[in-house]
């Protein structure tokens, strides 16, 4: 092993890090009546339910199904917003709003949301408000993945996500006949920033008026402090790893660095941060889940790296090998780089020198970058790298007087998030959890 990547495994032992106090006509109605992804389909919308009867007083409620309880939440804050942008402007509201709206209902799992609750409970909150803030949280950050998936689609060059077309694509389809080609994908790339603009507008508004509404002061600044260091943390890691594609600047150490600020920190670490905020949990108790949530965080990530690579797309709904067609700067590409340089292996220096970052590597090409990656033992490091760190992970909350089951929740969820299944053997995961890190 080489010097670089003994000293990145090294750094794995350091605390995790914590904030400080921080014109054509609108498509034709047939697209909702097909099933599209697209808002609520053909039926008639009606009001949103009040849900603080059915989920504001007694949490075993939501323990009994936490997923159905956040999509409830999510499904009438939506309507809301949507109802909102259809009363700006018709066409804003069909082509724009409605793919948003769509597009955060089809998630998978909303595992950051079952973090978020969970982190509550673990640290004994109970109370009605925090009931009522911890499933908003929850839907505040299925709408910031949105916002982070559709933007990352358009850098990306993705035309599938979730086994369908990315937004910008479905948006440039849609125009294509009108204006052509050309000036339909442009549109669709453009839609596509407004429709993450517009659902990182709607998680803001979500999260402002939760702070506003439900919770004393001191608590809403610890949340809005958390939520501030969140999306510059997202943004920071995405451009970290738009300008290491773009330059070809490749190691271990920035690897893990933007894998930590793209992904680890808001699909793991965060939601659990926030949990432990709305119970106004003691620093021990904060400690442990962040610590935790950083070390599983990272494990997330890693392995979202190999399951684009090695991944069956009918598990991740996006074909395979995207990260090597754009050159992403893993962690698996820059332990496969520092392993062949060291061995002096020219074969696999020249495939991944000639087929990293070739947007039209065939399939011959990415199966054979994906055998150098398990040649130079890049795979298995990693494989074992997101076993030590889910073990590490797992132990921090060992450290915290936490609650008994909601603990023993958390910690399924962690190794589910992470790919290992209870007896540590790997698994394939399903949308949302597979290949949507913010990698994505």
């Amino acid at each position: 092993m080489s010097s670089t990547v003994a000293k990145d495994h090294r750094a794995d032992r350091s605390p995790c890090a914590h904030p400080t106090a921080e014109q054509v006509s609108p498509a034709p109605a047939r697209r909702a009546a097909e099933g599209t992804d697209r808002g609520r389909g053909d039926h008639q919308r009606a009001s949103p339910p009040d849900t603080r009867s059915a989920y504001g007083e007694d949490p075993r409620a939501v323990d009994a199904d936490v997923t159905h309880a956040v999509r409830t939440v999510l499904g009438d804050l939506l309507d809301q917003h949507l109802a909102a942008a259809e009363a700006v402007d018709p066409l804003f509201g069909e082509d724009l709003a409605a793919r948003v709206a769509g597009f955060t209902r089809s998630g998978g799992g909303l595992g950051r949301s079952r973090l978020v609750w969970w982190a509550l409970r673990a640290c004994g909150g109970a109370e009605p408000w925090r009931t009522r803030a911890a499933l908003r949280i929850g839907a505040a950050l299925e709408l910031i993945q949105t916002c982070a998936l559709v933007h990352d689609d358009v850098m990306d060059g993705a035309r599938l996500r979730r086994g369908r077309p990315s937004l910008h694509v479905d948006v440039a389809a849609q125009y294509a006949g009108a204006c052509g080609a050309r000036r339909g994908g442009r549109l669709g790339e453009a839609a596509a920033i407004l429709a993450g603009d517009l659902a990182l507008a709607w998680a803001d508004d979500v999260v402002a008026d939760v702070a506003d509404t439900e919770m004393p002061r001191p608590t809403a600044r610890r949340v809005r402090d958390l939520w501030s260091a969140l999306r510059t943390e997202m943004v920071a890691g995405q451009y970290l790893d738009v300008q290491g594609e773009a330059t070809s600047a490749r190691s271990p150490a920035r690897a893990i660095r933007a894998a930590r600020l793209k992904s680890a920190r808001y699909s793991v670490e965060r939601p659990l941060a926030l949990g432990a905020a709305l119970a106004d949990a003691g620093p021990a108790a904060t400690r442990a889940l962040c610590s935790a949530g950083g070390c599983v965080g990272l494990a997330f990530q890693l392995r979202d790296d190999l399951l684009d690579a090695f991944g069956d797309p009918h598990d991740t709904g996006k074909p395979a090998g995207g990260d090597i067609r754009t050159g992403k700067p893993t962690y698996l590409a820059a332990v496969a780089q520092v392993r062949a340089d060291a061995s002096g292996d020219r074969r696999a220096q020249d495939l991944l020198r000639d087929i990293l970052g070739r947007p039209e590597a065939s399939d011959a090409e990415l199966a054979a970058v994906r055998e150098v990656f398990v040649s130079t033992g890049a795979r298995a490091t990693v494989e074992e790298k997101i076993r030590r760190l889910v073990g590490q992970g797992l132990r921090h909350l060992d450290t915290a007087a936490l609650e008994p089951e909601p603990t023993r929740q958390l910690r399924r969820l962690l190794r589910s998030a992470s790919g290992l299944a209870p007896d540590t053997a790997p698994v394939s995961r399903s949308v949302p959890t597979a290949g949507e890190g913010a990698g994505r």
